[in-house]
């Protein structure tokens, strides 16, 4: 393989993130090929047995295994590095391997982790249910509330855990006072940031220790393969990550990988335009909602109770908001009266897409679990896509006024 000048980190971060996410990373091989090169392949041949030693041993660069690494895997995580603003990244088989080894390869029996109430209903399930299994305690707080982080700390605190903004209710967390209070007591904190990415916020820039990523959702922007990532500091990812994951297999295949690079191209072009219009909308569906006592939960509209921290902290609002229409049944209303918008549950599509995420994302927890972080049994939530904004308003008109709204 023949590195480029999307190798040289002298290079590369003097460049802007444009530049980065199309080019960063990039290697190539002896035929000199323009797009990034897809080695499927799990093993690799050694000239002799000296240099397959040294590169067991740490002392030789080159590839071993691809469970440790894989050509095409190592651009992708140096230019999600790059894009983050991070040391390292490694690359994950899908966003819930993501966030499961970035929790797990620091925590251990007696630790304690603070979670985010507000929160993916997977991510929920690995604080509530798969922690307390190995004798690692958790606490969720309502993570709009300052003070609850704080007295929140314990002695044996070794984690913060959160998505800003939050999956489904778009809850904003200050990043720069959590990750403050965090660094003033000695804790991590592990950000989950699929919902804008680097091209819309860079939480390192607000003193995060760990980003974690679905790069399955905007990052892939097409529906096409699952994948995640976490960021960090060289030691981090090489030290205290890479011994769980080279043991424990939660790798990103490199055909996932080809794909989220061919994604991270546009990423920015995509973040932005879909960000654009999901503000649009989202005015329009607060209109349409003032006279009827329903909610709209977007950061980007004033009415957000953090609006303007959610400025300060992204560049634009993301693609992603949620309301409330009152009940199940006036929500099934809705979603059944689409005729341009699918009905999936996911998000960061280049299609428009809408669940009710109390009998999709959230499904597998109480209701009096998803009752307390704000998932109402009328609460919609909606991925705005590529298509003509006027196309989804008028769809979303006319599903409206079928639920009564």
């Amino acid at each position: 393989m023949k590195k480029t000048t999307g190798t040289d980190r002298s290079i590369t971060r003097n460049w802007r993130p444009a530049t980065q996410a199309v080019r960063g990373g990039t290697w190539r091989s002896e035929h000199g090929e323009t797009s990034e090169a897809l080695f499927l392949t799990s093993g690799y041949t050694y000239d002799n047995a000296q240099t397959v030693a040294d590169r067991f041993a740490g002392e030789a660069e080159g590839m071993t295994y691809s469970r440790l690494q894989n050509p095409t895997v190592a651009m992708l995580e140096e230019r999600i590095a790059l894009m983050e603003g991070a040391e390292a990244c490694r690359a994950q088989a899908s966003g819930m391997a993501a966030m499961t080894t970035a929790l797990l390869c620091q925590l251990s029996a007696g630790d304690h982790v603070v979670a985010a109430r507000a929160a993916f209903g997977s991510c929920r399930w690995l604080v509530d249910h798969l922690c307390p299994r190995f004798g690692i305690e958790s606490t969720t707080i309502d993570s709009a509330d300052n003070a609850a982080w704080e007295a929140a700390i314990r002695s044996n605190t070794k984690v913060f855990f959160f998505e800003t903004p939050a999956n489904p209710t778009l809850d904003v967390v200050d990043m720069e006072f959590v990750c403050k209070l965090a660094k003033s007591h000695g804790i991590a904190t592990v950000v989950d940031n699929a919902f804008a990415t680097a091209a819309l916020q860079r939480p390192l820039e607000f003193g995060a220790d760990v980003v974690a990523y679905s790069a399955t959702k905007l990052m892939d922007g097409q529906g096409r393969v699952l994948a995640g990532a976490v960021c960090g500091t060289r030691e981090f990812i090489d030290d205290v990550l890479l011994p769980f994951q080279r043991n424990t297999g939660p790798n990103c295949a490199p055909f996932n990988a080809w794909v989220v690079l061919k994604g991270l191209e546009t990423l920015s072009l995509r973040a932005h335009r879909q960000s654009e219009s999901a503000l649009d909308l989202g005015r329009f569906i607060e209109d349409r909602m003032a006279s009827g006592g329903g909610r709209i939960l977007h950061p980007g509209l004033p009415s957000h109770p953090r609006h303007e921290l959610a400025a300060r902290q992204m560049d634009a609002f993301g693609p992603i908001f949620a309301f409330d229409v009152g009940s199940r049944e006036k929500a099934f209303a809705v979603l059944d009266a689409l005729e341009l918008i699918d009905i999936s549950n996911n998000i960061g599509d280049a299609r428009s897409l809408m669940c009710h995420p109390a009998s999709t994302t959230h499904a597998g927890m109480t209701a009096e679990d998803r009752a307390a972080m704000g998932v109402t049994e009328g609460l919609l939530r909606i991925n705005i896509g590529l298509e003509d904004v006027e196309d989804l308003r008028e769809d979303l008109d006319r599903a409206l006024r079928a639920g009564g709204t």
